[in-house]
């Protein structure tokens, strides 16, 4: 009689509670149907569940975790609220129950020259652990991370890499270029700091320092040249961990708003996630070490930040691929310049957007060049 009334436990729980078949390891949080002993034991934290509004046929969804690294500090990450909810929205339309994981967020260009710069490299790390403590704890499914200001780019694809998790990045976007009325021409941060060293050197007064000040940063989004953040998302895009065009383009439009496009790549990015899912396509499927290659080639021609080297090391480590330092004078060395993008050159990154963004910059490099082999991100062949 006991086995019995066992079997139709288990029956009554399976049509109850069919777990989606993407639901392939936060059952662990939400118990599992056909594990009548799992399902009891798991009474309280279904319990705890409810009480944040959990229905019956949330158990069965399978659990995201959504990486979002807002901060009101800072003009790269300020309007992640935004993005975050547009994701856990699509989300949820695609049958899918997100748990949202916050981080810290540390500007450099904020806390230069100040004891808080002490913070910055290591909050790299700090936001790896971060993301790593929320998935792991939670045992969720899969991860989806928004990036920004520098450190939060490789932070958030770091323990995507460690876990071997199925996960896509999404880069919140640059600033758009700054202007002022009396002058012709497009300013920056580095203009800021060239206008400290004129002020300094006696060739500028207080008044035109206010002025670039002022102007440099019109709008949300990180620095607007090939710095670390924009160096960084578009070598995730190239090892092919975020969805092609993504990795450039501005943040918000010229009334300070998130660009119909951003919010968009929002949608595109859930989508992306699921069809790996489906697949069962994890990161390190995709993070091998021609990808690795890929990505190298493309922050050369780029004229990225020297900060790249740290951070795809520290990536390639984590996702267990052979990479050293040595190999960026190999690869470099075959490929030339390409743009003509800040801080080295007049433009900006968000004008890349303006002439295909990336794709059409690994498209010169692979088809015209003929330097290196490029070849199409895995991530795009899954969901494309």
């Amino acid at each position: 009689a006991h086995d019995l009334a066992t079997v139709l436990m288990a029956e009554h729980l399976a049509k109850r509670f069919k777990p989606s078949a993407l639901k392939t390891r936060s059952h662990e949080i939400t118990g599992n149907p056909f594990d009548d002993q799992e399902w009891v034991q798991k009474a309280g934290s279904r319990c705890q569940l409810r009480a944040i509004g959990f229905k019956d046929e949330d158990f069965t969804k399978p659990i995201i975790t959504v990486v979002c690294p807002y901060s009101n500090a800072l003009p790269c990450n300020n309007k992640f609220r935004n993005l975050g909810d547009i994701i856990v929205k699509e989300i949820e339309n695609k049958g899918g129950i997100a748990f949202l994981c916050y981080t810290p967020v540390v500007s450099d260009a904020e806390t230069m020259g100040s004891p808080g710069m002490r913070y910055s490299l290591i909050s790299r790390d700090w936001i790896a652990d971060c993301v790593e403590i929320m998935h792991e704890a939670y045992a969720a499914d899969a991860i989806v991370s928004l990036s920004g200001c520098d450190k939060t780019v490789p932070g958030v694809l770091m323990p995507i890499a460690r876990l071997d998790a199925i996960g896509a990045c999404l880069y919140g976007g640059t600033h758009l270029p700054g202007h002022r009325e009396d002058k012709d021409g497009t300013l920056d941060g580095r203009s800021v700091m060239e206008a400290i060293g004129k002020y300094g050197a006696g060739l500028i007064d207080i008044e035109e320092l206010h002025t670039v000040e002022r102007c440099a940063m019109p709008g949300s989004g990180t620095c607007g040249g090939m710095y670390t953040a924009n160096t960084m998302s578009c070598a995730v895009e190239a090892l092919g961990m975020a969805l092609p065009g993504t990795g450039t383009g501005p943040a918000v439009d010229k009334l300070n708003k998130v660009t119909a496009t951003r919010e968009e790549y929002c949608e595109k990015v859930v989508e992306a996630l699921f069809n790996l899912m489906e697949a069962k396509i994890s990161a390190r499927q995709i993070l091998t070490r021609k990808a690795f290659e890929n990505s190298l080639a493309v922050v050369f021609a780029l004229g990225g930040s020297t900060n790249s080297v740290l951070h795809l090391l520290a990536l390639a480590q984590e996702a267990d691929v052979k990479l050293n330092i040595d190999d960026f004078n190999v690869i470099g060395d075959r490929v030339p310049l390409l743009t003509n993008i800040a801080p080295h050159g007049k433009y900006h990154a968000a004008d890349l957007e303006a002439v295909g963004g990336l794709p059409v910059h690994i498209w010169f490099i692979n088809i015209n060049i003929n330097l290196i082999l490029i070849e199409k991100p895995l991530l795009v062949r899954s969901w494309a």
